[in-house]
């Protein structure tokens, strides 16, 4: 069979006679997509992502699930994809014999207003949720102030808590926990709150802030609570 003959029969089957190259730049010997590459970067890059905040990364992630956590794998880190609601993120692994493996991320956990925050916010987000509301919002002002209900009786800095709680605020915004609106002193809360704080454990941390305000010889005003997403 001559040249000519091999060519029909390859354009017939839609066969190219060679593979698309994935190469990007001089020296390119990546073998992810562009489209993989981005998602791969995003992933690195932010605490998450999310169908509603980058859906063509979204799919594909969904697409290339399976490449995209073996590339994290090999710098030791594992990815998360919560299908229900639509929120993928990267997490430290953890050695089946206790070892601690080099890490990429920020080993730096929420303070208290922080997680404070956080289980107001799940708890209104479950709330809202089940009275068919799909967006959730927020005022700063009211969360500032519902963050201060849970201060202890002894706590006489009222303008360094209410300090502490808005930089609460913003610190949980720029983690895209809270996704801005509009309105600067308006948030909508991001369905990953559900995957930060499972039932359980918001349990234990009712418990732990109710035990911490009536324990007033104790002073944990800038203990961490949660490990964060990196």
């Amino acid at each position: 069979m001559n040249d000519d003959v091999i060519d029909d029969v390859t354009d017939d089957f839609g066969i190219d006679s060679e593979p698309a190259s994935l190469s990007l730049f001089e020296g390119d010997e990546g073998g992810l997509s562009v489209e993989q590459r981005r998602t791969l970067v995003l992933l690195l890059k932010h605490r998450y992502i999310s169908a509603a905040l980058q859906p063509a990364e979204w799919q594909t992630l969904l697409k290339s699930q399976s490449l995209l956590k073996s590339r994290l794998n090999d710098v030791f880190l594992d990815l998360h994809v919560d299908l229900h609601y639509e929120v993928a993120f990267k997490r430290q692994a953890l050695a089946e014999g206790g070892e601690r493996f080099p890490t990429l991320l920020h080993d730096v956990a929420y303070t208290r207003e922080e997680t404070i925050l956080l289980v107001l916010l799940r708890q209104r987000f479950r709330s809202e949720r089940a009275n068919g509301q799909e967006i959730v919002l927020v005022d700063r002002d009211n969360l500032v102030e519902n963050v201060a209900h849970f201060r202890p009786e002894h706590a006489t800095d009222l303008s360094g808590d209410a300090r502490k709680a808005a930089a609460a605020v913003d610190s949980l915004a720029k983690a895209r926990v809270l996704l801005k609106t509009s309105d600067p002193d308006r948030f909508r809360i991001s369905a990953v709150i559900e995957v930060l704080l499972s039932v359980e454990r918001l349990g234990e941390l009712l418990d732990w802030l109710r035990d911490e305000n009536s324990d007033e010889n104790r002073d944990a005003a800038d203990e961490p609570l949660l490990e964060p997403l990196a």
